[in-house]
Parts: structure tokens; C-alpha cells; sequence
């Protein structure tokens, strides 16, 4: 959890609002089929519902305040991979550090499967 002190208080942020904010911003890039997960029971690789895209999101906070972000994605083939991997990276140290003030050390994508739809 990160948390700000102002003048009048505090404020936490909940892991939660980091990996929205990431599945939403990852998931808007125009290539990206949706945020994955791999079973632990069968091994096989899930694209995940908009609600749970969360899942497919790993946060790490850093000594420094900074944070940084591991996420597995579903992409539709034929898209330019090294391409939109610096989309999703830009969008998503954007999204983060724009809405919250937290540093964004690094972004590390994972493309878990393709999808022909």
C-alpha cells in the first residue's frame, strides 16, 4: 500500500487502484485482446473478464516510493509485439503517474498467448 501525507491528513492507496488502473490503461492500446492469467490447474492461459483483469496485474513496491509493474497480456496476431509493448509501457507510466503521483520504475510485459478473433 502506498501512502501520501498532506497537511490535513493522509491518504493510502490500495494495490487495487494500481492494477486498474494498469489493466485499463494496457487494455485500451489498440492490439491488446484482453489481460491474461495461467491456471494453476491446467497450466493453460485465460483471457480475463473486464471485472477480473486485475489478475492478470503485479505490483511491486520499491524502497525508493517508486513502483514496479508486471503484466500479462492476450494480443491479437499479426500485431507488431516490440511496437505495442512501448505503447502499453507509455500509456500505462502515464496513466499511473498522472492519476497518482506514484513513480513508475518500470513496466515488464508478458504476451502470454495470441488470439486469431
Amino acid at each position: 500500500m502506498v501512502k501520501f501525507q498532506t497537511g490535513i491528513g493522509s491518504i493510502s492507496l490500495s494495490p487495487v487502484v494500481f492494477t486498474t488502473l494498469v489493466g485499463d490503461a494496457a487494455t485500451s492500446c489498440f492490439g491488446v485482446k484482453g489481460m491474461a492469467m495461467r491456471s494453476v490447474t491446467d497450466g493453460l492461459v485465460h483471457l480475463l473478464k473486464r471485472e477480473s483483469m486485475h489478475k492478470g496485474v503485479y505490483v511491486k513496491y520499491n524502497e525508493d516510493s517508486s513502483i514496479s509493474i508486471e503484466l500479462h497480456i492476450v494480443i491479437d496476431e499479426g500485431v507488431n509485439i516490440p511496437a505495442l509493448a512501448g505503447s502499453i509501457i507509455s500509456e500505462v507510466r502515464y496513466k499511473v503517474e498522472d492519476s497518482t503521483g506514484v513513480k513508475v520504475k518500470s513496466v515488464d510485459i508478458y504476451v502470454d498467448s495470441l488470439s486469431k478473433d
